[in-house]
This record gives structure tokens, C-alpha cells and sequence, in this order.
């Protein structure tokens, strides 16, 4: 039996810093360093972030992409040959997605409880892949779908402590795969070696670059070895 590479998403999420210039460097550097999916965050600044107590929000204003931005995005990966995905995080901006024929949707932790978001996801008829670091429940959340869904090991904290991983207790028979929020890659490559299917990391192409999420993010230099380690592993099973 063919063992199959894990797959991997660059999760640019907000390292883009509302820079389109950026963003496309990022996508082509996702390609390049052997990513399958370059992935971005869809949603609402003002109705997702809090105002109060979050020193990020003009930031995460900054950061939100309009839907001609999308457009944008989605032809450059395209171009590229780069599957494109977003994280939406509201029913309106569905349509959007749907405009530019992603072929799957990815739900965050932070909507995995979001009932109406996940009944249009649904709707779409399109694969979802699930995120659970805010679930907190010994069985997975019942999606009633058609297509597959598959369910990420997660754990919400940016970035999140190498004791806190627990990976030996992650049966990647269920989950097919890890969202990984540590430092480095070491987390991922352990994911991959016990049988993760799907890698998501944050990706960046310098970690001193203002954000919050570019100091925890994966290099370039660190998502070709992820690659690597990835087609290694699965030639060597």
C-alpha cells in the first residue's frame, strides 16, 4: 500500500500585514519550499476582534482583505499552481470563496461551535478540514456533510509549549492531522512520523516582521525541510 506525503498548508493567515506585495511573495515562497495549499483568513476585523484590551487591533484591521483582494489572491495561486484556502469566519463572506471556486474550506477552532458558519460551509457541498484546539470535548463535533471532513489536533496557544503537544496521545487514525502552533518544526515532524495527514503552520518569510503571529511562524528554510522530511517519510513507509 502506497503510503501517501502528508500534506502541507502555509498558513499565511494575517503575515501579510495588508501588504499585497507580500502576500504574493508569500504565496510563490509557499510554492517554492514545496507547500500544497497557501492559506489565508477571511473575516470581518471589526465584528471578530475585540477593540478593548487587544494591542493587535489596528492591526487585525490592517490585515482584513476585501473581496477584490481575494480575487487577487486566488489568481495568484492559480498562476503558481498553489492551491488556494482561507479560514472565513462569517456566513457573507462564503459567497466570497465560492466566487473564486476554492475546492475545500477550513474551519478555525475559534468557529468550530459557530452553528450557522458551518451549516453554509456545509451547504457548499466542498470538504472541510477542522481545527479543534478550542473544542475541548473527548468526541469530535457532529457535521453533518456529505463531503469529508477532516479534524486537526490543535492547541490554542500562540505559540504553544513543547510539553503541552501530548502528540503520543493524538491518535492520528482519527484526527488526519495537526494544526501546530509550536516553535520550529519539530512538532510537525513528530506529527507526521506517528501518521498526521495534514500539516498547517504559519508561515513567514522573516520572523522579526511586525505581528503577532510572524515570531512562531515557520522559515522558508524550515518548510523545505518540513517537505522533505514529508516525501522522506512517506517513501520510507
Amino acid at each position: 500500500m502506497k503510503i501517501m506525503r502528508a500534506e502541507i498548508i502555509s498558513e499565511i493567515g494575517q503575515n501579510h500585514n495588508g501588504d499585497m506585495k507580500l502576500a504574493k511573495d508569500l504565496i510563490r515562497a509557499s510554492k517554492d519550499c514545496g507547500a500544497d495549499v497557501a492559506k489565508f483568513q477571511l473575516y470581518d476585523s471589526r465584528a471578530l476582534f475585540p477593540k478593548e484590551n487587544n494591542p493587535w487591533y489596528d492591526y487585525n484591521c490592517t490585515t482584513e482583505l476585501s473581496r477584490a483582494r481575494i480575487d487577487e489572491l486566488a489568481n495568484e495561486c492559480a498562476k503558481l499552481g498553489i492551491e488556494f484556502m482561507a479560514s472565513v469566519f462569517d456566513v457573507e463572506r462564503v459567497d466570497w470563496l465560492e466566487a473564486v471556486g476554492v475546492k475545500r474550506y477550513k474551519i478555525a477552532s475559534r468557529s468550530v461551535r459557530e452553528t450557522a458558519l458551518i451549516e453554509r460551509l456545509v451547504a457548499t457541498g466542498k470538504p472541510l478540514i477542522v481545527s479543534l484546539g478550542m473544542w475541548g470535548e473527548k468526541e469530535f463535533p457532529v457535521i453533518k456533510s456529505k463531503a469529508p471532513v477532516d479534524f486537526l489536533y490543535c492547541i490554542s496557544k500562540y505559540p504553544t509549549p513543547f510539553s503541552d503537544l501530548k502528540l503520543s496521545e493524538v491518535d492520528f487514525k482519527k484526527h488526519a492531522g495537526f494544526s501546530d502552533h509550536s516553535i520550529g518544526i519539530s512538532g510537525s515532524l513528530a506529527a507526521i512520523s506517528l501518521g498526521a495527514r495534514i500539516i498547517e503552520k504559519h508561515f513567514t518569510l522573516d520572523k522579526t516582521l511586525y505581528g503577532p503571529d510572524h515570531s512562531g511562524s515557520m522559515t522558508p528554510d524550515e518548510l523545505k525541510a518540513l517537505s522533505a522530511y514529508a516525501a522522506e517519510i512517506s517513501e520510507a513507509l
